[in-house]
């Protein structure tokens, strides 16, 4: 066939690949953007929530120093007027100075650094809270001498400075470390927002680029359109004789197919025709495999050996027949009937005795054919007749 007139092959279109790759560049770009602000979002929540474990932590420092003053005005004017109702005041200010004692310390747990800052004020205010005790316990049993005693060394030992200066260092460092989480705050804030501003722009880059791509993309399919209707032409006429072409093949198919058709239901009339005729005759039929199994017999058959067909079929022929003279002394596995089958050899008018359901031995002629398929023996046909025993 000529080539003349075919048109020049067509180069593998790069647009699809270049805009698949600007909107994956595109993706990638919000992918990182997605990323680096959730990042500094987690950040942000993780700084939060320390500023605000920052916060209770100073709250729970200013309050230490008014508690445990009053706690201690308390405790004094308990002293000066061993009223019941001073007892409790005071008492219940330092259950809150203990209360707000452990929440601090709950506070700085997590905090190895914090935690060991804050037990040396803990101390300070255990020392406080087991003084006062101390001194209730001499109130109430009535030891004077010894209460004035204690009081006089706590108040040459004592020193509020001391406590003071503890907790506003401590109270300081943690204002710091605000200071510094609030920077650091406005750093992720900043990144956040110029992380967001960048992607953007180059998103809209990206996007400019894909369109400019799709736009020369269509032009280009528009020339190929064109180039595309004039092989159109050349390809219809080249269709049309292919189609005339299919039809002859597809005719003469269906002809073929036809008289297939017919051929096979010739064959299984012919089987059904065949079956009909063995089973019409009137002598005995065994339809035998090459192992001398009975696979088929006739009405004839069933009615001469009493037996029914399921207690003959896959079964062996011998079973119910033998031939006169098959046993050779010389040769006690002799079988003159097995060794015709084996040969493909015919057997006509043998003697032999079938053997009925009742036991009784009934004298037969026997005929034996062999079946081959592809000139190869399959299996046989033994036909009996039924014959008298001679008369003395």
């Amino acid at each position: 066939m000529s080539t003349e007139n075919s048109p020049p092959p067509v180069a593998a279109d790069p647009t699809m690949r270049r805009v698949l790759a600007c909107f994956g560049l595109i993706l990638a770009v919000l992918g990182l953007v997605v990323a680096v602000s959730l990042n500094n979002l987690n950040r942000t929540v993780a700084t939060s929530d320390w500023v605000n474990h920052t916060h209770a932590l100073i709250t729970e420092l200013d309050v230490l120093q008014p508690t445990l003053a009053a706690a201690e005005g308390g405790l004094s004017r308990y002293l000066l007027t061993a009223d019941q109702r001073d007892h409790t005041a005071y008492q219940d200010k330092f259950a809150e100075l203990g209360e707000h004692t452990d929440v601090a310390i709950a506070l700085t747990a997590g905090t190895p650094a914090e935690q060991q800052q804050f037990q040396q004020i803990a101390l300070l205010l255990a020392k406080r809270a087991d003084v006062a005790s101390r001194i209730i316990h001499f109130k109430k049993a009535g030891d004077t001498a010894a209460l004035q005693q204690l009081l006089n060394e706590d108040a040459e030992k004592y020193d509020h400075r001391e406590l003071a200066q503890l907790i506003e260092k401590f109270r300081s460092a943690q204002t710091d470390l605000l200071s510094a989480r609030d920077r650091t705050l406005y750093l992720q804030a900043q990144t956040t927002r110029w992380t967001v501003l960048t992607g953007l722009g180059l998103d809209f880059l990206l996007l400019c680029g894909a369109a400019w791509l799709i736009r020369d993309a269509l032009a280009a399919r528009t020339l190929a359109n064109r180039l595309l209707q004039q092989t159109n032409a050349q390809l219809e006429e080249k269709v049309n004789q292919r189609t005339a072409e299919l039809s002859a093949s597809n005719a003469q198919l269906a002809a073929q197919s036809l008289e297939d058709r017919w051929s096979k239901q010739a064959l299984e009339h012919q089987n059904r025709y065949n079956l009909l005729i063995i089973d019409s005759i009137a002598d005995a039929v065994f339809v035998v495999t090459k192992l001398l199994n009975v696979s088929r017999l006739n009405p004839a058959a069933i009615h001469l050996t009493g037996l029914e067909p399921v207690e003959l079929i896959d079964k062996p022929l011998a079973r119910v027949l033998a031939l006169e003279g098959g046993k050779d002394p010389a040769k006690p596995n002799f079988d003159p009937l097995a060794r015709t089958l084996a040969e493909g050899h015919e057997l006509r008018d043998k003697a032999g005795l079938l053997t009925t359901k009742g036991g009784q031995s009934v004298p037969v002629r026997l005929s034996f054919y062999p079946l081959r398929d592809r000139d190869k023996v399959v299996g046989g046909v033994v036909i009996l007749q039924h014959s008298a025993p001679a008369h003395p």
